[in-house]
């Protein structure tokens, strides 16, 4: 098997794992999904479906213990409500710290993870959808460029250099992610972003906000299903 996404069932993931079906076939391509503790499971049930929309073997790992006491707004048990505002306004208030929605060193355990995984089930690659407007500001440090070049050499050496992290939208903004997607044709409709729970997104979160203005700059109507009473 060549390459393992880590594959959350949101859109960068989603993208990142078409990308990496045109590139070597379903039959080469392991989906990794990951569950942290957060409140909801709207994004693993979404995963399921664009997994299964592309017939790649697809797996889910459990690592919510290692968030517990976390204040991370995202994750059950934490208090404090999810913001609804951009992220911008969130960094404002924020003192250079990451946002509220930030989990604790999240990309660095999931790639460990996944790290394990690509070399247990013979892949040779691990793909993640990082891009460079969650990295800005520092709301997301672990998507960062400097982030993802020393992960990327720490997981080459300590899996002698059996593994190579490829990460195609580090440089990227969310709106040439989904420019890509929709060359490609991902289902958005399957995908889930939305920190929210809910039976449609809210809309008004951080990653609606910057997912429906993805959408807007590539001149198209975001497909997934918005609370009307809450749209931007």
């Amino acid at each position: 098997m060549k390459a393992l996404v880590l594959f959350s069932g949101g859109l960068d993931s989603s993208v990142c794992l078409g990308l990496a079906v045109e590139k070597y076939g379903a039959g080469e391509v392991l989906a990794l999904s990951v569950s942290y503790g957060q409140k909801h499971k709207k994004e693993l049930e979404a995963s399921e479906k664009v997994a299964a929309f592309y017939g790649v073997r697809h797996l889910t790992l459990d690592l919510g213990e290692i968030f517990r006491g976390s204040t991370c707004t995202l994750l059950e048990g934490a208090e404090g409500d999810i913001p609804h505002e951009s992220y911008a306004d969130q960094l404002s208030g924020t003192d250079g710290a990451p946002v509220s929605t930030y989990v604790p060193f999240r990309n660095g355990l999931f790639l460990s993870s996944a790290a394990a995984v690509a070399l247990s089930h013979g892949c040779s690659e691990i793909w993640y959808g990082a891009h460079a407007d969650d990295a800005a500001g520092n709301a997301y440090p672990d998507t960062s460029t400097a982030f993802n070049q020393a992960i990327s050499e720490a997981i080459r050496i300590g899996s002698g250099e059996q593994l190579k992290v490829h990460a195609p939208f580090i440089d990227r903004t969310k709106a040439q992610v989904v420019a890509e997607g929709l060359r490609i044709g991902v289902p958005f409709e399957l995908t889930w972003s939305c920190y929210e729970g809910n039976e449609k997104a809210c809309g008004v979160c951080g990653t609606c906000r910057d997912r429906r203005e993805a959408f807007r700059l590539n001149g198209m109507e975001d497909p997934l299903e918005y609370e009307e009473e809450k749209s931007v």
